[in-house]
């Protein structure tokens, strides 16, 4: 438990750490949030914080704008890692809460790093010191809070989305970093190209604690040249070796990113679909993964009206199964450019939904009598498939009138085929035999 310190480093601490911002001069980004007339903002000028929830991607300040707002507060700040605390250390922070403001009139700030990680009921320990004023909570969190926190504990508290640091900020801070003489690298006199800053500002891929570490590394293996230590861009190619973007397997932006890629075949965009299926890769999610879902999107978008989609999205995964990467990949890459440009329907996808429904709504009606199997003598005597019409004994082998639901649900439509690809023929045929 870390208590009331707010920003403490140390000569040997890595660099992110020493480059901490202390006030909100220093902060950069999420203007969006500490711009004025922002109510965050608003809070934190008239030093009245509120329970609150930080969440967005590793390295964009959540911590340190925590620290910030209960020091320009004059809280007590508590800091716990729901990695390592409990409910035992929660009863610890309130109890010091209490005291704390009992002998020194403060307000406290218990501040818990990975909040998504506290089970039901650690999150249902903060709800009544919440709720009684004894601590102000302000949690920290990667993931998506609707979905890891309790509605009781959420209910209690602001979300502030916080986003990736766009690469010019990321520059600044750098320059910060190397002009600094007490926290940063001032005193080492590094000679870095604005070319080479922005390269790692783009590396660090809105990520400033990234970017102070490769700028870190990159000044550890720094060459001198003339006497001089040179960070150039061999330097920094070899710090930024097998480096990938962000990607979180399993998180938030894992999912997005395959929305993102769904969604863009979906809207016939196929170099946008291309784009996100390479950022999927580069960050390192397994290329089956892909293969199952882009098999998904051929059934659920494309369908009837181009079925050769499907055929394609299976092969393309059995091509990779063979071939493994990076070979395989292309095959991938094939399937999903073909989905996004083959004429879309959902028709299948809706109707079975319907068909689902109604199912799960009306129980287990009775299979009618004249559709019934009848392979033995009695099966017959009772009935079982008598006047069933052999449909292709019939014109256009189509038992028109014939019945094949239940008679609860006769006449029911669910497969309504769009005007597009292979589905306008079979839009044309089953209105042709639905007259008859």
């Amino acid at each position: 438990m870390n208590k009331t310190a707010y920003f403490t480093s140390h000569a040997d601490a890595p660099l992110a750490a020493r480059m901490r911002p202390t006030t909100l001069d220093e902060f950069i980004g999420q203007q969006h949030l500490l711009a004025k007339g922002k109510s965050l903002r608003a809070a934190i000028d008239q030093g009245m914080p509120h329970s609150l929830v930080f969440w967005g991607p590793p390295g964009v300040g959540k911590t340190t704008l925590a620290k910030i707002i209960a020091n320009s507060a004059q809280c007590h700040f508590i800091e716990l890692s729901a990695v390592m605390a409990g409910v035992k250390e929660i009863r610890a922070a309130v109890a010091e809460a209490e005291d704390i403001k009992l002998t020194r009139n403060l307000n406290t700030v218990v501040f818990i790093d990975e909040i998504h990680r506290f089970s039901k009921s650690q999150q249902d320990s903060l709800l009544a010191p919440i709720e009684s004023g004894a601590i102000i909570l302000f949690g920290a969190t990667t993931e998506n809070p609707s979905f890891e926190l309790n509605n009781a504990l959420l209910s209690r508290l602001r979300v502030y989305v916080m986003r990736s640091i766009e690469p010019q900020a990321l520059t600044e801070l750098l320059q910060n970093a190397l002009s600094d003489q007490q926290r940063g690298l001032g005193e080492h006199n590094l000679v870095i190209s604005s070319e080479v800053l922005e390269m790692i500002a783009k590396a660090a891929d809105g990520d400033a604690r990234r970017c102070l570490n490769i700028l870190q590394i990159a000044a550890d293996l720094a060459e001198t040249i003339d006497g001089q230590e040179v960070v150039n861009r061999e330097v920094l190619d070899e710090v930024l070796q097998g480096h990938a973007n962000r990607f979180d397997k399993g998180g938030d932006i894992f999912y997005d990113q395959i929305s993102a890629l769904h969604k863009s075949v979906r809207g016939t965009d196929p170099d946008a679909a291309l784009y996100w299926f390479a950022r999927m890769i580069d960050g390192g999610c397994d290329p089956l993964y892909i293969a199952r879902r882009v098999i998904r999107m051929a059934s659920e978008d494309i369908g009837n009206a181009d079925p050769r989609g499907l055929e394609l999205a299976l092969n393309a995964a059995q091509a990779y199964e063979r071939l493994g990467s990076p070979e395989g990949e292309l095959s991938l890459a094939q399937a999903i450019a073909y989905l996004a440009c083959a004429p879309k329907s959902n028709a299948v996808y809706v109707a079975y939904k319907a068909a689902m429904a109604d199912v799960r709504n009306t129980g287990s009606l009775e299979v009618p009598v004249h559709l019934r199997n009848a392979p033995t003598k009695l099966m017959k005597e009772l009935g079982h498939g008598a006047d069933y019409r052999y449909a292709h004994d019939e014109a256009n082998a189509f038992a028109a009138g014939e019945n094949y639901f239940p008679e609860a649900l006769k006449n029911r439509r669910y497969y309504f085929p769009v005007e597009r690809g292979l589905e306008i023929k079979i839009k044309s045929k089953l209105q042709f035999l639905r007259k008859l």
